[in-house]
């Protein structure tokens, strides 16, 4: 009886140490650190295009096995505080992608480089050749993205969930994108505005080159890209 008592201790104390029990990766089936953003941030909208065909491939991209948002609990927390802030106003975030693993990467790469797939050029990329979409900065071979700490978002009025003119849609490769494009008219300016100047407030930081794209300033993770799925 000692010794099976002695067993059965031996392995609660294994399970606890792989995240196994409360509190742990097994709950969630998720790395330590990581979460399910709806779970943390209340009301989100989520449009997760990675897991669809409505993205600038046009094929579900390797990786999204289901339309699921995870971040890092650091990340969750800093865009909570957006989102209690954007729902005073009847607004609400609405997020496009946040972590991405190394195979989806990869997968965006490979696109790149196949010139015969242009699909969705006229939706996505209409002003410049393909093989532009990766030297001008909107492709790359390693992305913050799987950090787990940055979000692609856009704000939403509520409820109609009708998303904020900003100028160009989510993933559009040009300079429609370039968060300070000097031809955005007067209401796509102000727009935003809101979305970088609330953002910063909670500790994120844009990509120049891509109105929606933020990160984290001191995310968990700086030198490890993940490469678990989303499911």
């Amino acid at each position: 009886m000692k010794r099976l008592f002695l067993i059965f201790l031996a392995i609660f104390a294994l399970a606890l140490s792989h995240g196994c029990m409360s509190g742990g990766a097994g709950e969630t089936g998720l790395p330590k650190g990581f979460v399910y953003a709806d779970t943390v941030v209340p009301g989100i909208i989520l449009d997760m295009r990675y897991a669809t065909k409505e993205n600038f491939i046009g094929d579900p991209i390797d990786g999204y096995e289901a339309p699921k948002c995870i971040m890092t609990q650091q990340a969750a927390e800093a865009l909570r505080n957006v989102q209690e802030e954007l729902n005073k106003f009847s607004m609400s975030v609405k997020i496009f992608d946040a972590y991405r693993p190394q195979r989806a990467v990869d997968h965006f790469v490979r696109w790149s480089q196949d010139l015969s797939d242009d699909r969705k050029k006229n939706e996505y990329y209409p002003d410049i050749s393909k093989e532009l979409v990766f030297k001008g900065g909107f492709v790359w071979s390693k992305s913050n993205h799987s950090k787990g700490s940055t979000v692609d978002l856009t704000i939403v009025l509520l409820p109609s969930r009708t998303e904020l003119d900003m100028g160009s849609h989510f993933d559009y490769f040009g300079a429609e994108s370039w968060t300070e494009n000097p031809t955005l008219n007067p209401v796509q300016k102000v727009n935003r505005l809101l979305l970088k100047s609330i953002m910063e407030k909670y500790g994120f930081v844009n990509y120049e080159k891509e109105w929606w794209h933020y990160t984290l300033r001191n995310e968990p993770f700086p030198d490890t890209y993940f490469n678990f799925p989303v499911r």
